[in-house]
C-alpha cells in the first residue's frame, strides 16, 4: 500500500523538534507499505535531504521514505500572519500533489489545521481514503489562549475544523480529550482512535554518555525543560520558581531551559533583570544528544501555560521523552498527564500558578535523591509498560492502512 503523509513540520532525529511522523513512517515501511512525506522547512527540522530546491521543492529518499520537501520556511519566532500565510501556501502546494500523486491512503498531521485541506480535496474529487491525525483541537486552543480574536478567522477555522473531521474516514486524537473533542463535532466513536504520543526507548533508554552544560556541578539538582519557549509553554512559571529559589537560598537546584521560541529573549532579559543565575538557557540539540542530556539530569519540567484547553488536549513529546529516559516528571498544570505521574507516582504534580508549591517540589527533589531515583524507575517501568512506540506504531499502522479496506 501506497501512503502519502502530509506533516508540514516532519523531522527525522538528527533535527531538535518532534518525530512522531518519522517513527510512523518508518514502522508503515517496514510493514510493507510505501510512504511520500510530504513537509515544508521547519526551524529545528531536519529532513536529511541536501540537493538544492528546483521550483519550490526538493525530493529524495532518507531512510526508506520518499520525501518531498517544499521550500517554505517556519519559525515558531515569525510574526502571525507570517505563519499564516505559510500554513496556506502550504496546503496549495499540497492540494497540487493529493491530486497528482499516485497513492491508496492520504494522511494528515496537525498542525497547522489547514494539513487537512489536502485530504478534503482528495476524498471528494479523487475519491481516496483520507485519514485526519489532530495533534490540537483548533479552534479551541489559540481562541483560549488569546492569540485569534476575529469573530470571522475564529469562524473559518471552526468551518474547516468540521469538514476536514466529516471528510476523514479515520480520525487520530493524541489525549483522551482530542479524542472527545473530535466526538463533539459529531464523529461516531468508531471512526476515531487514541493513539498518544510514544517513548522512543531505542532512543533515550539505552546507552548514552551522560553530559551537562559547562561549569555545572554534578551534584545539583538540575530540573529541565525541552522544548518550545511560546506564549503556550507558560515558562515564566520556571522563572517564578527560581526566583522562589533564590529566595530561599537554595544555590544547588538548577533549572535548565533547552529550546528556541518567539519568548526566549524576554525570558532571558528577565532572568538576568532579576539575577537569577540558578536559571541557565541552552540551544536545541538533536535526539541523540537529548539522550545525553536527560542521562546527566534528575529532573523532567513538563510546564504549560494554566490555560483549561491544554489539561486533556495534548500529548507534549518531551513528556514522553522524559519517562522513556527513566526520569521523573515535574508537572504544573491539571489534566490527564497531571492524573497519571499521580497514579503512577512517577513524578510531581503541582497547582498551576504556584509558584511556592513549585519550589516545595525541587526541595523535595533535592532532598530525597533515592525517593526522587525510585520515582524515576516508576517513569520508566510506565514507559515501556504503556507508551512503547513500537506497540504504538503499531497499533497506527493497522488503523491508517485499515482505511483502505
Amino acid at each position: 500500500m501506497r501512503i502519502l503523509y502530509f506533516h508540514q513540520h516532519f523531522s527525522t532525529p538528527q533535527g531538535t523538534t518532534g518525530i512522531r511522523s518519522y517513527e510512523m513512517a518508518r514502522r508503515l515501511i517496514t510493514r510493507g507499505h510505501d510512504v511520500v512525506m510530504v513537509c515544508g522547512r521547519y526551524q529545528g527540522g531536519e529532513t536529511g535531504l541536501t540537493s538544492p530546491f528546483i521550483g519550490g521543492r526538493r525530493r529524495g529518499p532518507v531512510d526508506g521514505i520518499d520525501i518531498i520537501e517544499f521550500d517554505l520556511a517556519y519559525s515558531n519566532s515569525d510574526r502571525f500572519t507570517k505563519r499564516a500565510a505559510t500554513f496556506v501556501k502550504f496546503a496549495l502546494k499540497s492540494i497540487g500533489l493529493a491530486l497528482t500523486e499516485r497513492y491508496d491512503v492520504l494522511f494528515a498531521t496537525t498542525t497547522p489545521l489547514t494539513a487537512g485541506i489536502p485530504g478534503i480535496f482528495a476524498r471528494w474529487l479523487r475519491g481516496k481514503r483520507f485519514v485526519f491525525e489532530v495533534r490540537d483541537l483548533w479552534p479551541e486552543l489559540p481562541k483560549a489562549m488569546g492569540v485569534i480574536r476575529n469573530r470571522f478567522a475564529l469562524g473559518a477555522m471552526s468551518l474547516l475544523e468540521w469538514i476536514s473531521y466529516h471528510s476523514a474516514n479515520r480520525l487520530v486524537g493524541l489525549s483522551p480529550g482530542i479524542v472527545k473533542g473530535i466526538a463533539r463535532r459529531g464523529i461516531p466513536g468508531n471512526r476515531i482512535s487514541l493513539v498518544p504520543n510514544g517513548c522512543d526507548l531505542d532512543i533515550f533508554a539505552g546507552p548514552a554518555a551522560p553530559w551537562r552544560p559547562e561549569g555545572m556541578n554534578e551534584k545539583d539538582l538540575l530540573a529541565v525543560f525541552t522544548g518550545t519557549h511560546g506564549m503556550a509553554n507558560g515558562l515564566d512559571a520556571v522563572l517564578d520558581a527560581a526566583a522562589e529559589l533564590k529566595r530561599r537560598g537554595r544555590k544547588d537546584i538548577r533549572l535548565l531551559l533547552i529550546g528556541e521560541g518567539k519568548l526566549k529573549p524576554a525570558l532571558q532579559a528577565r532572568a538576568e533583570r532579576e539575577g537569577l543565575h540558578n536559571v541557565i538557557f541552552h540551544p536545541p540539540v538533536n535526539k541523540a544528544r537529548l539522550a545525553g542530556l536527560m542521562a546527566g539530569t534528575d529532573l523532567g519540567l513538563q510546564i504549560l501555560a494554566n490555560i483549561p484547553a491544554f489539561y486533556y488536549g495534548t500529548s507534549p513529546n518531551k513528556f514522553f521523552d522524559y519517562i522513556a529516559s527513566g526520569l521523573p516528571v515535574l508537572n504544573n498544570y491539571p489534566g490527564w498527564l497531571a492524573e497519571m505521574i499521580t497514579k503512577a507516582g512517577c513524578g510531581f504534580a503541582v497547582p498551576p500558578n504556584d509558584p511556592e508549591a513549585f519550589a516545595n517540589a525541587l526541595e523535595l527533589a533535592a532532598d530525597d535523591r533515592n525517593t526522587l531515583k525510585e520515582k524515576g524507575r516508576r517513569a520508566l517501568a510506565l514507559a515501556k509498560s504503556k507508551f512503547n512506540r513500537t506497540e504504538l506504531a503499531d497499533t497506527f499502522v493497522d488503523w491508517v492502512t485499515g482505511a483502505a479496506q
